[in-house]
Order: C-alpha cells, then structure tokens, then sequence
C-alpha cells in the first residue's frame, strides 16, 4: 500500500499524470451513487463525470426530490434512508444534509457496505467523529469529506509551492470563514428553527481549517479560543446552549507555528472564506472582501531569489498581484465547468470517484477530515472556559 503523503499527493494527480489516470479509469465500471440531500447535494457533477453515475436519490421533502431526480435525471428516488441503502446496486453514497446527521449516516452507509463522501462536518462533537473514525477502519469503506476549501484554486497553488518549498518556513497562518446573512437560514419556511439555529460557529471550521492544514502540513495542536455574543434570544434559546455569534482560535501547530481562525455568523463585512501563508522567502494573501486581489510578497533580486551564507533570502521585498490559475487541467474534460465555492464542486466529485477506482484513500479521508473538524470542537470548549489553554488530540494518518 502507497504511503499517506503518496495518498494525498494522488488527491491532486500530483504522483501520477492526469492523462494516465483519465486513461485507466475510461476502462473501469462506473461508480454509482445514491445522493441523499437535494439542498447542497444538488450542486455536484456526478451526472458529468465519464466514471460516474447517479443510481438513485433521496429525501424526506418532495420538492428536493424532484430537484434531485431532475438534476441528475434518476428515475430511482427515496423518501426513507434505510431503504436507499438496501440498495445493492449502489457503490456510493453522498451524505447532504444537516449537520447532526452526518456522522450516523455515514456509519450506516459504510456498514452497508457503502462508501460515502459527506458534506462538512465530519461530526459536531469528539465522539462522533471518533465513532466515524472507528468505522472506517471496522469496515474497510472509503469515506471522503466534500471540503470546498480544500480545493480552492488559491489552496491547490498554495499546496504545491509549500511542497516545492517557495514558502521557505510558513511561520504564520490565518484563515477566515465570515457568514453574514445566515439568521433565515435559522428557520424553516414554516418559521420554525432549523439544525442552523445557534450553531456554534466553531462547531463549523473546516472551511477555514481545511485551508491552513493542508498548506502547512501540520496539525492544529493547541489553542485558545474568545467568542462573542451578544444575548439575542437565539443565543439564550438554541439546542446547543451555544452564546456565540462569532468566535476566534489562537492555535499552536505540531511544528510550533502560529495559526488563526476566525468563524463569524454576525458581522458587518459580507462574506468570506479566505486565507493567508506568512513565509520566511514567499507569502500568499488571498483576496480581500474590499477587493484587494490575490498577492504574492516574495524577497527577490532582479527577479529572482538569492540565498545569503545563512540561508537567509536577500533582496527587496516584491509584493505582486498573482493571477491564479484554476488547475482545470486537471479534470476530465466534461467537468471543467463552473460550480459553487471556487469551482470546488468538480474537483470533489472527482477525487471522490477517482479514490474508489484507484482503490486508495481519498485525499479529505476520515483522518483528515478529523484534523479539519476537531480544532474547532476544542476551541468552541475554550471559549466556553473563557480563553483557557486546551490541547488538541492527533488522531494520526491512514495506515500505511
């Protein structure tokens, strides 16, 4: 078996050409799926990818449902769960629905003897995503995480130059998931509260954890988090006794860097998902709300970087506008399209089908999807005790 760092660098068909992998997969039987969500779920290209195919839908709400069978024109839909998953046809199911019923929907998928691919996060507290953890190696099943930011263009760049070490020594990182316009998102259209209703907003940090970890390669392994509200009755009155509208974790990584994430449901600047690398030879800033543009800041001399007799890099400091590249290259040719949160869609779709043909981890399995989720479950804890320092447990990598 390939080594979890050959895993990951298959995730972005780094250690293999695109056209071999494409070539080998042309052959193989497609994989099919049973999508359950017709919100979110709707927003994937299973129906576009050449090795896939969707074999039935599912959800409790007709109007989905008819969304889902119309999207990916499937004739074979569900109202009931258990009995999509009695299904043996299905290789695949993809887990679109609220956050609380991640964790028991992937375990019963996967003990059907189904691989599943779900929508962030991977659990809303410890025990859950250690019970998800323990079933993926109990069965043997693949199971991916659908985190978008992960396959942002800026991250997939920012991913490959730490790789080939133009960062130097990323000391500092920072990301930021600010959604502003999520309180109708709090109720049904009957006016009554939804999962969303309170949710603490570090209870949903992959979106902005999914970026740092990935980049710097190391573990978020401390932190100290202060949130803040401001005693709305949503605060006062929500299942998960949480009293914050917004939250930020102060992290210590594995290598002993700085890291910042910051999670907001009420704040007056739009919104966002974003992120930046502080490097001793190159830092990237992703784009601003106010419409500053993706910049690069390097050392360099006449354009190029110079070590000095310490390793130090010499120069001026050039600080550039970066034109980002969308690494469509890397698709097949039917899901070079434009989907939702950074033409991240396609690139999900196609990990997920690739992993499960290629027989190998997803590059977002179970164990990195526990690295993306667990620092905000702790730091949502320490803003609770008021600040106070608490560690982070490494739940490791795949086994080689």
């Amino acid at each position: 078996m390939e080594s979890p760092d050959q895993a990951t660098r298959r995730g972005f068909l780094g250690s293999l050409g695109a056209t071999a992998v494409l070539a080998r997969q042309r052959s193989a039987a497609p994989v099919r799926v049973g999508v359950v969500g017709g919100g979110f779920g709707s927003s994937f290209q299973w129906h576009l990818h050449p090795n896939a195919k969707v074999a039935a839908v599912c959800d409790i709400r007709p109007d989905r449902l008819q969304r889902l069978s119309e999207v990916y024109r499937c004739g074979i839909a569900y109202k009931n769960f258990r009995e999509l998953l009695k299904q043996p046809e299905l290789d695949a199911i993809a887990v679109f629905t609220p956050a609380p019923l991640h964790v028991w929907m992937a375990t019963e998928a996967m003990k059907a003897g189904k691989h599943v691919i779900s929508a962030v996060p991977a659990g809303i507290s410890i025990e859950e995503c250690e019970r998800l953890l323990e079933c993926v190696k109990s069965t043997g099943m693949k199971y991916m995480m659908a985190e978008t930011s992960y396959y942002r263009p800026e991250i997939m760049t920012c991913v490959e130059w730490a790789r080939e070490g133009r960062f130097g020594t990323i000391f500092y990182s920072e990301a930021e998931y600010h959604h502003e316009g999520l309180l109708p998102l709090m109720y049904d259209d009957r006016g009554f509260p939804t999962w969303r209703y309170g949710f603490p907003p570090m209870l949903y940090p992959t979106h902005s954890v999914g970026m740092i970890v990935p980049v710097t390669g190391e573990r978020l392994a401390e932190v100290q988090a202060v949130g803040w509200g401001d005693g709305h009755e949503i605060l006062q009155t929500n299942q998960y006794k949480n009293p914050f509208w917004n939250t930020t974790g102060f992290f210590k990584t594995s290598g002993g860097h700085s890291s910042r994430v910051s999670v907001f449901w009420h704040v007056a600047a739009g919104g966002t998902e974003r992120a930046q690398f502080y490097g001793s030879r190159l830092s990237y800033i992703m784009e601003r709300p106010e419409g500053s543009p993706n910049t690069v800041i390097r050392i360099a001399r006449d354009g190029k970087t110079v070590i000095d007799a310490n390793g130090y890099p010499e120069g001026d400091v050039a600080i550039e506008a970066f034109k980002q590249p969308d690494h469509f290259e890397k698709l097949p040719a039917p899901l070079r399209v434009n989907t939702g949160h950074g033409n991240s869609h396609t690139f999900i779709t196609h990990e997920f089908v690739s992993a499960i043909l290629e027989d190998r981890q997803p590059a977002v399995n179970a164990w990195e999807a526990i690295a993306y989720t667990v620092p905000g479950i702790v730091a949502h804890q320490s803003a609770l005790r008021g600040g106070e320092p608490m560690k982070i447990k490494d739940y490791g990598k795949p086994p080689a």
